[in-house]
């Protein structure tokens, strides 16, 4: 398909969805000013986006945002260097597999939240470890099963092939297992991504981690309501921004797998 069509399809996309969104706010705005809808507790969209651009003008918002960023980054830096090493073990070796898979079955369906107690107990609250703590621990598991996957869906008559050429063992891992577990292991991190976000917010909520989650709180708390929704919509829009950035380079990166030819959907 040439370019030209993919590109006017994108666009499509994008276009069908800045205008469903447009609706939605169109009809929450006149439920809220009509009355069908408390604009107490839920305040029309256009003053919720007057607040949020006020908001974007002072440093208060910009220092939340790159706190909220800060525990994304280590939490998912932390998941990634502790699940690819792990998931290529397990992967590789038949043994490791089969003696961790109960292990890694058990542990990756906990959510994240129910460890906030334990996080209370080791960490301080209102400290950012907390909130790092949770994020890494729900980020590791996407990118440790798909990197699982990933190694062990390499196909076998690939790596006879390899053996029957006489490839060395770390040029057979560098040239077939790592380019076939790539596409699964980018899944997974960009997976991990918006996990990792999810829960930094909610530890900035529960356990009182500066960030747009504290924020948020804060302004509950202090019955702001707009500005609860403006960090709300922050979060929002930190979690599209981020997922498309990964989406991108995902796409960039994995331009030869078939999975992201051009073709368009």
């Amino acid at each position: 398909m040439s370019s030209e069509r993919i590109t006017i399809a994108r666009a499509w996309r994008g276009v069908s969805a800045l205008g469903g969104t447009l609706g939605l706010l169109v009809v929450f705005e006149v439920l809220s000013r009509v009355g069908l809808l408390p604009s107490k507790f839920l305040p029309p969209p256009s003053e919720v986006i007057v607040t949020l651009i006020q908001l974007l003008g002072t440093g208060k918002a910009w220092a939340a945002i790159g706190l909220t960023l800060l525990g994304w980054a280590l939490g998912l830096g932390i998941a990634v260097v502790v699940a690819i090493p792990l998931g290529t073990l397990f992967g590789v070796n038949e043994w490791a597999y089969r003696a961790t898979r109960v292990i890694v079955e058990f542990l990756r369906p906990v959510p994240s939240v129910a460890l906030v107690p334990l996080a209370y107990l080791v960490f301080k609250p209102g400290t950012i470890e907390g909130k790092v703590f949770l994020a890494a621990f729900a980020a590791t598991w996407p990118v440790l099963v798909q990197t699982i996957y990933g190694v062990r869906a390499i196909n076998p008559l690939q790596l006879d092939t390899a053996r029957s050429f006489q490839i060395g063992g770390w040029s057979t891992f560098t040239r077939v297992v790592v380019p076939g577990a790539v596409p699964y292991l980018a899944t997974g991190i960009r997976i991990a991504s918006s996990v990792a976000l999810i829960l930094a917010v909610t530890g900035e909520i529960i356990m009182g981690s500066p960030g747009v989650g504290f924020q948020i709180n804060l302004a509950s708390q202090g019955g702001a309501v707009r500005e609860m929704y403006a960090f709300v919509v922050i979060s929002g829009i930190i979690g599209l921004i981020l997922n498309a950035a990964f989406a991108a380079l995902e796409r960039r990166v994995l331009h030869w797998h078939a999975s992201h030819r051009a073709v368009a959907r």
